[in-house]
């Protein structure tokens, strides 16, 4: 981090220069009489209320046996590859596509590890867990996986979320978390070789809102390396998210949401190098060098909420996901700075906003959100990017 370093010394010596009023001109880490008082840790999402764990896992029910509509998007040899999904995709055909059928499986799993444990869907949830991950159904996710017009395919969105999968199962101490994990650990080591495989190959980091985002797959796999006790991957992931972010500076957060986001390109890298930079001083810095437009306020309208205009439009309805994403990125940023560093209210008031807008678009109205955003508000709304 010698560049970092370097360059918090001489920002340090400079004036500073075209700040509006309610942005912080330096990363003041001591509050005065003007600055708001920190929200204290309950302002934070913490255990999800029956009614929402009932809202958000009723969604995955009712799609991760739902083989249609589905959108199968790889790349095949032969027309014998072209098939129906649920012969394609033994475990994962619901949902409208492959990754979020993962990530529907994963709300289940976590709502069954931390929701009520007196629920009326757990049941319901076992039963369609149990079908669906068996030795025998992962062996043709495998199959799929290697063969040889495998290509980038759902790499790192999918990869990711399989590891968040494993990395739940591994935290979860339940027999039959352990029998589904089992079954799923050839899949598991098959992504994280083809990422250890790739990793080094990736010469820039992908800033897109949408799937194919370094941060965000980066942040799903560091909490994989950390169960799972692999600190090469682990070592791995950390390297590179210095490599390609150690050094950004003055993020256009201003440029955001583009169109069709479900991810904050900005705000997710800076979730993610709060887990690679440990020091809350030293992340502090980062912080004010890549978004030096943060308030110290309090105040939220410096980062409104994403609009969606036609919540049946599947692309358009992505918008509704950057508000919970959001959310999460915004707390679990306030967090990780110092306790009296100014900028932290108004993080929080911010994420305050995204969250409820996020919480309140998902319905089972309209199948292009239904399918996916519960589990975008379900990793929200549990906490799941801060720690467990």
């Amino acid at each position: 981090m010698k560049h970092l370093i370097a360059s918090i010394i001489v920002f340090a010596a400079l004036p500073v220069l075209g700040c509006s009023p309610g942005q912080s001109s330096t990363p003041e880490t001591t509050p005065t009489s003007e600055t708001p008082s920190n929200p204290n840790v309950d302002t934070f999402p913490t255990e999800i209320s029956s009614d929402l764990s009932e809202r958000f896992t009723r969604l995955a029910l009712d799609c991760v046996q739902q083989e249609f509509p589905n959108k199968i998007s790889r790349t095949t040899d032969t027309a014998e590859e072209i098939g129906r999904p649920r012969d394609l995709f033994p475990v994962f055909y619901g949902c409208f596509d492959w990754h979020s059928a993962v990530h529907g499986h994963w709300l289940l799993v976590r709502q069954l590890r931390v929701g009520p444990q007196t629920a009326a869907w757990r049941e319901e949830a076992i039963a369609k867990l149990n079908a669906n991950i068996t030795p025998e159904n992962v062996a043709g996710e495998l199959a799929n996986f290697r063969r040889a017009a495998r290509g980038s395919w759902e790499r790192p969105y999918g990869w990711a979320w399989v590891l968040q999968l494993t990395a739940e199962l591994r935290e979860y101490d339940d027999p039959d978390a352990k029998r589904w994990l089992a079954a799923l650990e050839p899949l598991e080591a098959d992504i994280v070789q083809a990422t250890k495989d790739w990793l080094p190959k990736l010469a820039y980091p992908i800033r897109l809102g949408t799937h194919n985002q370094t941060s965000f797959a980066f942040t799903l796999m560091l909490d994989w390396a950390d169960v799972a006790g692999d600190q090469a991957f682990g070592d791995l992931i950390r390297k590179r998210a210095l490599a390609f972010h150690e050094n950004d500076e003055n993020c256009p957060l201003s440029y955001e949401p583009s169109g069709e986001d479900f991810l904050s390109p900005c705000l997710m890298t800076a979730d993610l190098m709060r887990r690679v930079i440990p020091d809350t001083t030293e992340y502090a810095r980062w912080l004010h060098l890549n978004m030096p437009e943060i308030p110290t306020d309090g105040s939220a309208e410096w980062l409104p909420p994403a609009i969606v205009k036609d919540a049946s439009d599947g692309k358009l309805v992505h918008l509704d996901g950057v508000n919970s994403s959001r959310a999460w990125n915004l707390y679990n940023i306030a967090r990780a700075l110092p306790d009296n560093d100014p900028r932290r209210a108004s993080l929080i008031a911010a994420a305050e906003i995204h969250r409820d807008e996020g919480v309140a678009a998902v319905s089972d109205e309209h199948y292009s959100g239904s399918h996916w955003l519960a589990s975008f508000a379900t990793y929200l709304m549990t906490d799941r990017g801060w720690n467990d």
